[in-house]
């Protein structure tokens, strides 16, 4: 058994490493002058992607170039994609940050807010590749950070519109999560699973990050645990431009299990 763990945790931790060092070269070849439109930073927007060539371009395209004043940075991480989800969203003028490797959503996301501090962002926005968030809610999202109201703005399908699809077992299972987190974090939130969310730049840093694919409640608990102020506000969630989820049922609700009691602990 301890030969067994202590394979586990060599094995991880190499993968870790290696991960690391992918993200810091995906960051240092990203990199390029950031917007100061105005003496206002940027305002970031994260978008993980995985093979999602067929939507990226609609995404992009979407997106302002300025919300009140502050500049709209786009930046992309193609997350091992094998299909042209990175050239597509290089000559739709987005900042692209390429993993060799598959690294999970949160790994992706890691990248992408590393990118965005290095720009100095006002806000960083996540935002999915599939054109489920809608890109006209931006301004409504970013408003209470910018406004020194909230530190973390979340979306809710379940205080807006859901036309995601999703079945009664992944509604139950948000739902659970959602009532999990609440009880161990004192909050109020009501979908723990929104990908859709806009942070102050400034407080990016103070996350500890470490989950690959299970990054919605790491960062809830983590600003929590970090004292930031949360705030949700209604949003519509579309049903996808193409493809389908890449998340399967069971294994998304061990892998959140373990995540939101490890990341409380």
């Amino acid at each position: 058994i301890v030969m067994v763990f202590y394979l586990y945790t060599t094995l991880r931790d190499t993968r870790r490493d290696i991960s690391d060092l992918s993200r810091s070269l995906s960051v240092t070849e990203t990199m390029t002058e950031p917007r100061t439109d105005g003496g206002n930073h940027p305002i970031a927007i994260v978008i993980p992607a995985y093979n999602e060539a067929a939507s990226i371009e609609s995404v992009l395209d979407a997106l302002p170039d300025h919300i009140r004043g502050y500049p709209i940075e786009a930046i992309v991480v193609s997350d091992g994609s094998d299909d042209d989800t990175a050239t597509r969203a290089a000559e739709a003028g987005a900042n692209v940050a390429e993993h060799p490797i598959n690294q999970g959503q949160g790994g992706a996301l890691r990248t992408g807010f590393l990118v965005a501090e290095k720009k100095n962002a006002e806000v960083v926005v996540t935002m999915d590749a599939d054109g489920q968030h809608p890109v006209d809610e931006l301004e409504n999202l970013v408003a209470p950070v910018l406004d020194g109201d909230a530190d973390y703005v979340m979306g809710s399908r379940y205080r807006g519109v859901d036309h995601s699809g999703n079945g009664v077992v992944r509604q139950s299972g948000i739902k659970f999560f959602t009532w999990l987190i609440n009880r161990l974090t004192k909050s109020e939130i009501t979908d723990c699973t929104n990908g859709y969310r806009a942070i102050r730049g400034s407080e990016i840093g103070k996350l500890t990050l470490t989950e690959e694919r299970f990054s919605a409640p790491e960062l809830i608990i983590e600003a929590r645990k970090n004292g930031m102020q949360i705030e949700e506000i209604p949003i519509v969630i579309q049903e996808r431009e193409a493809g389908e989820t890449k998340k399967p049922q069971i294994r998304y609700a061990l892998g959140l299990t373990r995540t939101v009691l490890t990341t409380w602990i």
